[in-house]
């Protein structure tokens, strides 16, 4: 237990500095200061600096991946309601970093470095729940498509991408043509007709 209250004032410390500052002018030493630890107990928990804002990222956005990976067990929900509901987590997940990011990263460098852990490591998470989701459509005879994990990917990359609209900007008429466009593909590769799945991320 003692643990565990370590690691998360090592985490609320390096969230609290974030709101001052930069990460590249944020120091372990630092980290450790405002934690209330020593410096060498910090390496006791975390190997390095990068470590601890990857580890920040995922408990930022742990329950609504919590949600999502829960739904792959609901096999009584059709897969296409439990993507659209995969979609809509990751949406909310965005939408919270988002509002989080604004508040705490103070420049372009900085956006793009937590911007770039956290579609990383929604992307991660999220890929092997939605391939799970797809490989039963396919047993079901729901979903025709020879590859479920590359099909998962391609999907959460564009989405996060699209959807976090951080490291690629675009307005969102843009934004919305790219989305119709997915799941047009996504109609065409499972064998679905034509604006069956626009529900998917309306």
């Amino acid at each position: 237990m003692q643990n565990q209250t370590k690691h998360e004032q090592i985490l609320d410390a390096l969230q609290a500095l974030l709101k001052n500052k930069n990460i590249q002018n944020i120091s372990v030493s630092e980290i450790a200061q405002t934690a209330g630890i020593g410096k060498g107990s910090i390496y006791y928990y975390f190997p390095s600096k990068d470590s601890i804002v990857d580890a920040l990222v995922e408990r930022n956005y742990e329950k609504p991946l919590e949600t999502a990976k829960s739904l792959a067990r609901q096999t009584d929900i059709s897969p296409f309601t439990r993507m659209a509901m995969i979609f809509q987590a990751c949406r909310n997940s965005t939408s919270a970093f988002r509002a989080r990011a604004g508040a705490e990263l103070s420049d372009d460098r900085e956006d793009a470095f937590i911007r770039q852990k956290y579609i990383r490591h929604l992307i991660s998470e999220m890929k092997p729940v939605l391939t799970e989701i797809i490989q039963q459509g396919i047993q079901e005879g729901q979903i025709h498509f020879d590859y479920p994990a590359a099909l998962a990917e391609i999907v959460l990359i564009v989405l996060t991408v699209k959807l976090d609209n951080g490291l690629y900007p675009t307005d969102p008429e843009d934004t919305e043509e790219t989305i119709r466009g997915l799941i047009s593909l996504l109609e065409q590769g499972t064998g679905n007709p034509s604006g069956s799945l626009n529900f998917l991320v309306t």
